[in-house]
């Protein structure tokens, strides 16, 4: 059994924002601060399990470009707030879970076919794992509708976060 954690890896979140005030908005990159994957290489198993409190902004983007400096950290805070309590409803679903059941190899990848659980809604997903140097990455869309998660608006509905946001994780080869 080989467990990772947030010491040896990496999972980020990538919201896009839409709407008519869009361009006064950010796009987000929030950080996983804590969570666990469990893999095991014999029974070709993930068990991945991701605190829905732990989301925290790393830094907007804006034309494309990292901006550290765009927000305030009252701003984080209050987006870290709402990332936790009404995207994720992380008092009552505190954890995001991922249970891969089948790895298989597919040319230079790594497939796993499984299920994910946000908000007490599973739905199945299949995920591919590409080399990059000496990390896997795994880069997968997730249509927040699926796990019954109304994406964030403000301002009457004239900003808001797309309902597609972009995961990416990066685990040691």
């Amino acid at each position: 059994m080989r467990r990772l954690d947030q010491s040896s890896a990496d999972c980020f979140v990538f919201t896009f924002r839409e709407g008519l005030l869009s361009a006064v908005g950010h796009d987000l990159v929030l950080r996983v601060t804590r969570f666990v994957v469990d893999v095991d290489e014999d029974a070709r198993t993930v068990d991945a399990r991701f605190d829905a409190s732990s989301l925290r902004v790393e830094h907007a983007v804006r034309g494309g470009t990292a901006d550290p400096d765009a927000l305030s950290a009252g701003d984080r805070r209050q987006i870290e707030t709402n990332v936790a309590r009404d995207v994720l409803d992380a008092v009552r679903h505190p954890e995001v879970r991922f249970v891969g059941r089948a790895v298989r190899e597919e040319a230079d990848d790594l497939v796993v076919e499984g299920s994910l659980a946000i908000r007490g809604r599973e739905r199945p997903l299949t995920v591919a794992l590409r080399r990059r140097a000496n990390r896997w990455v795994i880069e997968t869309s997730l249509h927040q509708p699926d796990f019954g998660i109304a994406p964030f608006r403000a301002m009457f509905g004239a900003l808001k976060v797309k309902p597609d946001v972009t995961v990416r994780m990066s685990i040691p080869a």
